[in-house]
C-alpha cells in the first residue's frame, strides 16, 4: 500500500459481510486478506495514506460478536493508538450497533475517530455498497482540522451518512441506508462533498490520556412490554438467577400496564437490589416518566428513566457500568446522565 508520513489509518476487521469476496476455485464466499485489500478496492491507493489492517482470526460473523470482542478491539486502538491518526472497524451489520455503543463507553477521552462500517453486499460483488463505505469510512478516519481529528467519536458511517455510533440503530434488512440515528442528526453528510455538522460533534478535554475500561457484567435482560402480557413471564424474567438489571421496553413515553401485580415484580425486583432501566420501544423520541399514569408508579419505585437512548446503547450502558462502578447507587447515578453523548 502506499505510505505517506503525513496520514495512517488502521483498517481492523472483525467479520461480517463487507469483507467477504467470491473463491475462483468453489465459487462460495470467503474473508479476504486485507493486506491485499486494494486489490479488490485499488481507489484506496490514490488517497495517499498510509493504510495497515488486522484481522480477527478467526473472522467474527456479528451475529457471534460479544463483550470479549468488544474487549479485543478497544485494546487493538489502545495498543496503536499513537501509531495511526484514525481507525475504522469492519464489521457485520446486524450487531454493528452494540459494538459502536460498547465502544463509545470503554473509550474514554476518545482523541481520534474510530469509524465503524461494512455492507449489506460482500465486497467482490459488482454492485456492492462495501466500496464506498470503506473508502469514505477511512477519509472519515483521515480528516483533520489545523492537526486535530474532525471527528474524534466512535461513529457508524453508512450509507452516506455518519452517525454517533451510541445514537444509531440498525432498522433495515433489506436497503442499503440500513442503519438510523432517530434522536440526534448526522455528524456528517456525504454527497459530492463531505459536510460536517461540527456543532453535533462531540470533543474530549484535550489534556486528558485515554482510558480503556474493559469490564463487563453481561447479568442483564430486556423484557418488551406488549399487550397481554402476563405475570408468569414477568416473573421468570426478574427471578433469573444473578440478575442485576433489567432493561424494561415500554409503550410510548415510558408507559406500562398499571395492574397491581406488575407493579409489584417491580417492587419486588427493586427491593432485591435489581435496578430497572425504563426504554421506549418506539424507533424515536423519549421517555418521559410522570407524564401519564400509566409510568408515574413506575417512576416512584425507583425504575430509572433511559429518556432518548437507543436499545442497544442500554444494553451496552448497562453492562458497562455493572461492570466498572462501585455500588449499585453509581451504576444508577451514572445511568441518569450522559456518559458519551448516547442522551440528551
Amino acid at each position: 500500500m502506499k505510505e505517506s508520513r503525513e496520514t495512517s489509518i488502521l483498517i481492523i476487521y472483525t467479520g461480517g459481510t463487507i469483507g467477504m469476496v467470491h473463491d475462483p476455485v468453489t465459487g462460495s464466499l470467503i474473508p479476504i486478506d486485507f493486506k491485499h485489500i486494494t486489490d479488490h478496492v485499488p481507489e484506496l491507493g490514490k488517497l495517499g495514506f498510509n493504510l495497515q489492517s488486522v484481522t480477527f482470526d478467526p473472522v467474527r460473523d456479528s451475529s457471534n460478536i460479544d463483550p470479549d470482542m468488544w474487549v479485543k478491539m478497544a485494546e487493538i486502538i489502545e495498543e496503536n493508538y499513537d501509531r495511526y491518526d484514525g481507525f475504522v472497524v469492519l464489521h457485520g451489520t446486524d450487531t454493528m450497533a452494540y459494538s459502536a455503543s460498547a465502544l463509545s463507553f470503554m473509550l474514554e477521552n476518545l482523541r481520534k475517530p474510530v469509524i465503524l462500517t461494512g455492507s449489506q453486499l460482500p465486497i467482490g460483488l459488482l454492485r456492492t455498497d462495501g466500496r464506498e463505505n470503506l473508502i469514505t469510512a477511512i477519509e472519515i478516519a483521515a480528516a483533520t482540522d489545523n492537526g486535530l481529528a474532525i471527528v474524534p467519536e466512535v461513529c457508524i458511517y453508512f450509507d452516506n451518512e455518519l452517525t454517533r455510533g451510541n445514537r444509531t440503530t440498525k432498522f433495515s434488512a433489506e436497503h442499503f441506508d440500513a442503519f438510523n440515528s432517530p434522536n440526534y442528526p448526522a455528524l456528517a453528510e456525504v454527497g459530492l462533498h463531505l459536510k460536517y455538522n461540527y456543532n453535533l460533534i462531540r470533543y474530549t478535554d484535550p489534556e486528558k490520556n485515554l482510558v480503556v475500561h474493559r469490564s463487563f457484567d453481561t447479568n442483564v435482560a430486556i423484557l418488551k412490554l406488549f399487550p397481554g402480557i402476563g405475570r408468569n413471564l414477568v416473573q421468570a424474567v426478574t427471578g433469573t438467577k444473578d440478575l442485576k438489571g433489567l432493561i424494561i421496553e415500554t409503550f410510548g413515553s415510558g408507559n406500562a400496564p398499571t395492574y397491581r401485580w406488575f407493579l409489584e415484580e417491580i417492587k419486588s425486583f427493586i427491593a432485591r437490589g435489581g435496578i430497572i432501566f425504563n426504554v421506549t420501544q418506539c424507533h424515536g423520541g423519549s421517555v418521559e416518566m410522570g407524564l401519564y399514569e400509566t409510568s408515574r408508579e413506575m417512576l416512584a419505585a425507583g425504575v430509572v428513566s433511559g429518556r432518548d437512548i437507543t436499545s442497544e446503547a442500554s444494553v451496552t450502558k448497562l453492562m458497562h457500568l455493572l461492570g466498572t462502578c462501585r455500588s449499585r447507587d453509581e451504576v444508577i447515578k451514572c445511568l441518569g446522565r450522559s456518559l458519551a453523548g448516547e442522551i440528551t
